[in-house]
């Protein structure tokens, strides 16, 4: 009865290794973007929420969402510019349209476009 070997080769398990750390060295730079997106959100969900801006102007709800992004650490969103405002039937449409680059390795770079949106009801008031 002849015996096989069964198990991976060296150069096997040395193309394997290269592949998982690749692929965690690419996770390591996507998924703080998205971390980042999610801040986003959570901060434009947080202004939709709260009742005390239904009648706020545009600069005041600018202000409130540049806080709630320094306070979830979300740096590389331009954050007065990102905010975008349009006036719809339903309230105040807060519209954040980004990009973010991040360097890979030698001239090649991940880039993730981001959107969300939110619609702020207004009060009585308006701008």
């Amino acid at each position: 009865m002849k015996q096989t070997q069964q198990g991976m080769t060296m150069l096997g398990f040395l193309m394997t290794l290269c592949l998982a750390i690749f692929f965690a060295y690419v996770g390591m730079k996507i998924v703080p973007m998205y971390i980042e997106y999610y801040s986003v959100q959570q901060a434009l969900k947080g202004l939709a929420e709260d009742a005390e801006l239904a009648g706020a102007s545009k600069d005041k709800i600018r202000q409130m969402y540049q806080r709630r992004l320094e306070m979830s650490y979300a740096d590389h969103v331009k954050k007065m510019d990102a905010l975008k405002f349009e006036s719809g039937d339903g309230g105040l449409k807060m519209i954040v349209d980004y990009e973010r680059r991040e360097p890979l390795m030698a001239n090649l770079d991940v880039v993730g476009k981001f959107h969300a949106e939110r619609v702020l009801a207004r009060g009585a008031s308006a701008e």
